[in-house]
């Protein structure tokens, strides 16, 4: 055992350089993981600044949706992600001023097929007497009705458009938008099963009352587009992109939205004539191949 006097004579020096050099070692690790973090968090504020340099170029965002697919809480937590305009209820509100109705009687028209009522042409002599005084008082056909709120959903709907930077949900504006190339056009869907789940927690109903409700709302819709634009609602060509909320959750489809407002804004500098799957595209090296179904399969299908 050794003595006091030998213990303070040992040389403590080569012991207390190679704990120094753990502890630089240490700080040095930690530090690299720090500039690691520091980078990253960097590299997605970076990502983020180019998708809202992309984004201003274009106006709008619509949301088509299968009642209960989530595409209302999408719209809106797009909303608040690029700072834009959630246009829902709005456009109900301002097709009743632009009318003099109420909206409670705007209401009942939107995103519906029946008759529109009586109380526009009402607004619109209570608004211009002079202009309809010596006007020959005729019945006005149902049709003529329509035209006067679909006209004035239409005013409503590029005026939103012109404001710039709107999520725009329903209303058929997908069809009303789709010769702007500024829009970005996105259809919502989910099956039927995780819908009615999703409207029986939402609504607090049961299981039954939420597949008729989402049923009725469906059939709405459909009707409503086929009557006043000739279109189906579920045609994928009136759509830049379609998600399907049964697997991807809410916040994911937020994701891919803003990416694909991002590379379409990109596009904007294309000339129209330029887009496509071609565009950047070679002939194929060889001949492609058909690969058909067996005669067999061809035959019987053939009418007799």
């Amino acid at each position: 055992m050794k003595s006091i006097a030998q213990a303070e004579s040992i040389d403590l020096r080569p012991a207390l350089a190679t704990t120094l050099e753990r502890c630089y070692a240490v700080y040095d690790g930690r530090q690299s993981i720090a500039v690691e973090v520091a980078a990253r968090v960097q590299k997605e504020e970076n990502a983020m600044d180019q998708e809202q340099q992309g984004a201003p170029a274009m106006s709008a965002i619509t949301i088509s949706r299968q009642y209960g697919s989530g595409g209302g809480e999408i719209a809106a937590r797009l909303a608040r992600r690029l700072h834009w305009q959630l246009i829902d209820h709005e456009i109900v509100a301002g097709v009743a001023h632009e009318l003099g109705i109420t909206e409670e009687e705007a209401a009942a028209h939107d995103e519906y097929a029946e008759d529109f009522v009586s109380s526009v042409l009402n607004a619109i002599r209570q608004a211009a007497p002079a202009f309809l005084a010596n006007a020959p008082v005729a019945p006005v056909s149902p049709a003529a009705e329509a035209d006067a709120y679909h006209e004035a959903l239409h005013q409503v709907v590029e005026a939103a458009v012109r404001s710039g930077h709107v999520v725009i949900v329903g209303r058929g504006a997908q069809v009303l938008l789709a010769q702007r190339r500024d829009v970005l056009h996105v259809r919502v869907v989910a099956p039927l099963k995780q819908r009615i789940v999703y409207v029986a927690r939402r609504e607090g109903l049961d299981e039954a009352s939420a597949q008729a409700r989402i049923q009725l709302k469906d059939q709405d819709r459909v009707r409503y587009l086929q009557a006043q634009y000739h279109r189906h609602v579920d045609d994928p060509l009136l759509y830049d992109l379609v998600i399907n909320t049964g697997v991807l959750d809410l916040e994911s489809a937020v994701e891919l939205v803003s990416l694909a407002l991002e590379r379409k804004a990109r596009m904007l500098r294309v000339p129209t004539k330029e887009l496509g799957p071609v565009a950047g595209l070679t002939l194929y090296p060889g001949q492609p191949a058909d690969l058909r179904p067996p005669p067999s399969i061809i035959d019987a299908e053939q009418p007799s």
